[in-house]
């Protein structure tokens, strides 16, 4: 669904945090997802622009965004949470870091043991190293300050 942006009871979100509420919004488990149609369009008579990452953020959602859900919640700083992923979608499952200070940081998270071994990216390509999974399912994802990475295979 895309919703309107722009009527007279909007309110900005500062552009740094859209990425990060629209992983929120369209890569975990509930919810009713929804995109704004002047996030995916932009809205040039205000001069705002579309968000460049929400393009990958909603080709993951189909993609990766399947299997259990662990949740990281355990810090005021930096959140995350993974998806183990489903047989039935080939190379699902992801690792979702935030960051909502200027502070680059890391959590040790579970994705699974199928990924033990395993090379994961940032589909966001705001973190340039790759991460790799060990034997017991855990990686060490890291997110850059004010921003979100999203792991995938």
């Amino acid at each position: 669904m895309i919703h309107n942006l722009g009527q007279a009871l909007q309110s900005f979100v500062m552009d740094w945090f859209k990425p990060a509420a629209y992983s929120i919004i369209l890569l975990r488990e509930e919810g009713y997802p929804c995109i704004f149609y002047g996030d995916f369009y932009g809205i040039p008579h205000d001069k705002i622009e579309a968000i460049q990452e929400l393009k990958t953020i909603i080709q993951l959602r189909k993609e990766r965004a399947y299997g259990e859900q662990q949740d990281y919640f355990d810090h005021p700083d930096y959140i995350g949470w993974t998806r183990s992923g489903e047989e039935e979608h080939l190379k699902s499952g992801l690792a979702v870091v935030i960051s909502n200070v200027p502070c680059d940081g890391e959590k040790r998270m579970y994705i699974g043991t199928q990924f033990a071994g395993e090379k994961l990216i940032d589909a966001l390509k705001n973190c340039e190293e790759e991460i790799t999974i060990d034997e017991q399912g855990f990686g060490n994802f890291k997110v850059k300050g004010k921003s979100v990475s999203i792991w995938v295979m």
